[in-house]
């Protein structure tokens, strides 16, 4: 697929060279860093040495003192408390932090996951009677609850307190719960919006020790827990977030809790975990419990102790394995019926009974991999058609969702990602009108894969001091990615070898240079005939270290290749 090279702009030379010189710096690394912000020696100072005491005070969240002080009587009478989640990466970390945490204070505390396919997302009706029926007089929702304007009433109804953590857009009801703790509320003064839902407990728990005196200490034991969340939700790792991702992966590496200790064991990583690292080893682990069989599996492992976590962690690898081989048959089917729809669509939206809810949205993101477009893949349920939405960089699935509210059930999610539910009669009508408010919304820009490169670097510039300390920026993901270099008219003295019919690996040099660095081009097959030994071309790349049996070396990994003048 043909990609569109986007350069992100100059900064000024002024303000670059001053950088520069104050932190002893290139000038490649100083536009990076003042592309994202960090412009001072004292910024600078900031960002790559993050600290715990910079997170913002938990008090300036709406409700907070409304939630802290419920949560302190219930814990400190012993009232029955219920830590309910969803079941996805975010909700399942998010109860075992919350969990984990109030344990040491209260032994009367359960969780309860929904069943994703008899429940569904979200609050259910049989988690609050659940809750009802065994005497719980509290419940912390998190991860969702937002939007549960029924089932807000029927624990009201019925005595029992509900305290809503969630960092979902809020709809134009809110709950009638006993507090509501979510930054994106439109009177909520809080001073960063893209908390996980786990950031969000993490908040509630961080007021808790506050009021109470209790040392944070404890609080921060459990922040490889908040930065498996962060990354697996694909939130923005800025500000607090990328203070609690530094220090959780820290935690992760060095001393993990044992339930995840045995998920980066049975994944065979021998390296340091990066976020990188977490969404595609761990998070994977930890969805498929939920996705297959039911997330309750998922929190055991993270709650348990060294004891048990092993069997645990080896359940859910096994789960995982199956989880792919559902993804890899139902992605080719949808591949299949997409080269069936007519070319000049803007959207993607398949139904097929039998497709197992538990992988649609991996499906989702596998569709857009190769047909670059908002994309909803829907299966049936209960009588219901009901799925999950992925997004191109820049175009608000959710807005376009909300468009046709007037044929769903319900729906709910981000601007990139979303879920839906909808009667089986109103589909057809659906497919038209969501293609009508993407066709009518989306740049034709947005249809076509983006390459942003941070800036353009000669190969002069590659070494050791350049790689360590771009490292030293991560972690990486979302509005902090790990930078992509570029770098004009390099040639090959040989052609590239072909990897496993699908890869390309071999060596470049500048023109006026005879020093040769290291390439691998990950699914470019395609670009092998096109690079000619001699012939000059542009690359845009990562920076990244090889190592291979100790011997470690700098390698460029391509993102794209262009042949253009």
């Amino acid at each position: 697929m043909e990609k569109r090279w986007v350069h992100k702009g100059e900064p000024e030379s002024e303000i670059v060279e001053k950088l520069s010189k104050e932190i002893n710096i290139n000038e490649y690394l100083s536009k990076i860093l003042i592309q994202r912000g960090v412009k001072t020696f004292e910024e600078a100072k900031e960002f790559f040495r993050p600290s715990l005491s910079k997170l913002n005070d938990p008090f300036l969240m709406l409700n907070m003192d409304k939630a802290v002080n419920r949560l302190t009587d219930a814990v400190f009478n012993e009232e029955k408390i219920l830590i309910y989640g969803d079941y996805d990466v975010d909700g399942t970390t998010s109860v075992s932090l919350v969990y984990l945490f109030l344990k040491q204070f209260n032994d009367t505390i359960e969780f309860y996951i929904p069943d994703r396919y008899s429940e569904g997302y979200g609050i259910s009706e049989k988690g609050i009677k659940h809750a009802i029926d065994n005497s719980f007089s509290l419940i912390i929702a998190l991860d969702c609850g937002i939007r549960a304007i029924d089932r807000a009433s029927q624990a009201q109804d019925a005595g029992v307190d509900l305290i809503i953590c969630d960092h979902h857009i809020p709809g134009k009801e809110l709950p009638n719960a006993f507090a509501i703790l979510d930054p994106k509320q439109k009177a909520c003064k809080y001073p960063f919006k893209d908390l996980s839902g786990c950031g969000v407990g993490f908040k509630l728990l961080e007021g808790f020790c506050q009021q109470n005196t209790i040392e944070k200490e404890k609080l921060f034991e459990l922040l490889d827990l908040v930065a498996v969340s962060i990354g697996c939700d694909i939130v923005p790792i800025v500000e607090e977030n990328r203070i609690l991702a530094h220090y959780g992966l820290k935690k992760l590496n060095h001393s993990p809790s044992a339930g995840l200790k045995s998920l980066i064991e049975i994944s065979g990583k021998k390296k340091e975990f990066s976020i990188s690292d977490v969404v595609f080893s761990i998070g994977p682990r930890i969805n498929a419990a939920g996705r297959l069989t039911h997330a309750k599996e998922s929190v055991n492992l993270l709650i348990g102790d060294s004891s048990e976590t092993s069997a645990f962690a080896d359940n859910l690898n096994s789960r995982n394995q199956e989880r792919r081989e559902f993804d890899q048959n139902i992605t080719a089917e949808a591949l299949e019926m997409i080269s069936k729809l007519k070319s000049d669509q803007k959207s993607t939206v398949l139904f097929k009974e039998d497709w197992h809810k538990g992988v649609i949205g991996i499906v989702a993101s596998r569709c857009i991999e190769h047909y670059h477009r908002p994309t909803i893949i829907l299966t049936e349920s209960k009588g219901k058609a009901t799925g999950s939405a992925r997004s191109v960089d820049g175009f608000d699935v959710h807005s376009a969702i909300s468009e046709c509210s007037d044929l769903l059930e319900q729906f709910g999610g981000h601007t990139h990602a979303a879920g839906l539910t909808l009667p089986l009669e109103n589909l057809e009508r659906f497919v038209e009108k969501f293609e009508d408010v993407v066709s009518q919304k989306i740049l034709p820009e947005q249809l076509i894969p983006k390459v942003e490169i941070d800036t353009e670097i000669p190969l002069s510039a590659i070494n050791y001091k350049t790689y360590n300390i771009m490292n030293q920026m991560a972690p990486f993901g979302p509005k902090n990615m790990a930078p992509v270099f570029g770098t004009k008219n390099v040639i090959v003295d040989a052609k590239p070898k072909l990897i496993k019919d699908k890869h390309i690996k071999g060596s470049v040099r500048e023109e006026n240079s005879t020093k040769l660095f290291e390439f691998i081009g990950f699914g470019m097959a395609d670009k092998m005939d096109s690079i000619a030994v001699g012939c000059p071309f542009h690359i845009a790349y990562h920076l990244e270290e090889n190592n291979y049996l100790g011997n470690k070396s700098l390698i460029l990994n391509l993102r794209d290749v262009r042949f253009d003048a």
